[in-house]
C-alpha cells in the first residue's frame, strides 16, 4: 500500500502551520518592538523608526521580486504578487479587483493582525501596528513607481485588513 500522498499531505499540512506560526511570530516581535521602543523614545520616534525600516524591507523585497516591471504594470505587479501570496493565498485571503490599468486587492485576513488581536491588542494600538505592517507594502509597490494607495484597518473599518490600489503611474 502506498502511504506516499498521505505523507505529502500530512507534511503540507504541518508546513502550512508552521508557516502561520512564522507570521504570529513576526507579529508578536513588531508588537514587542513597538513596546519596547515606545518606552526608549515615544510613540512617534518609535512609530517614525518601525515604519522606516519595514518600509526599507519591502523596497529590498521589490529589487529581488519585481525587478522587470515598470511604473505602468501595476496589474502585471498585483498579479505576481498574488501568486507569491503564502500558502497559495491562504494566509491572506484577497478580493480582487482588476481593470486595464491597476489593480485593488482587499485583504479579508491577516495573520499579524490575527495575532495581535489574540495578544490583547485593540483599538488604536492595533491600528498603530497595522499602519506600521502596511509600510512594508508602501515599500514593496512603491519602488516599482506604480501609483500605491493603501488603507490600512482602523477602529471601525470593519473585518478584514487593508485595502491596497495599484495604477499605472500614467493613468
Amino acid at each position: 500500500m502506498n502511504d506516499l500522498p498521505d505523507k505529502k499531505a500530512d507534511r503540507a499540512e504541518r508546513l502550512s502551520r508552521e508557516l502561520d506560526a512564522a507570521f504570529r511570530n513576526r507579529a508578536d516581535l513588531y508588537r514587542l518592538l513597538l513596546d519596547e521602543l515606545t518606552a526608549e523614545i515615544g510613540s512617534q520616534a518609535a512609530e517614525a523608526v518601525m515604519i522606516r525600516a519595514i518600509e526599507k524591507r519591502g523596497r529590498e523585497v521589490a529589487a529581488a521580486a519585481f525587478p522587470s516591471f515598470g511604473p505602468n504594470d501595476a496589474r502585471a505587479i498585483g498579479e505576481a504578487f498574488l501568486a507569491v501570496s503564502p500558502d497559495d493565498g491562504r494566509m491572506y485571503p484577497t478580493d480582487v479587483e482588476r481593470s486595464d490599468t491597476g489593480i485593488a486587492l482587499k485583504v479579508r485576513r491577516c495573520p499579524l493582525k490575527d495575532a495581535w488581536i489574540e495578544a490583547g491588542v485593540g483599538g488604536a494600538e492595533l491600528a498603530t501596528l497595522c499602519r506600521i505592517a502596511g509600510a512594508f507594502d508602501r515599500g514593496l509597490f512603491e519602488a516599482t513607481g506604480v501609483r500605491f494607495e493603501n488603507v490600512t484597518w482602523t477602529p471601525g473599518h470593519g473585518p478584514g485588513c487593508c485595502h491596497i490600489r495599484l495604477t499605472d503611474r500614467d493613468a
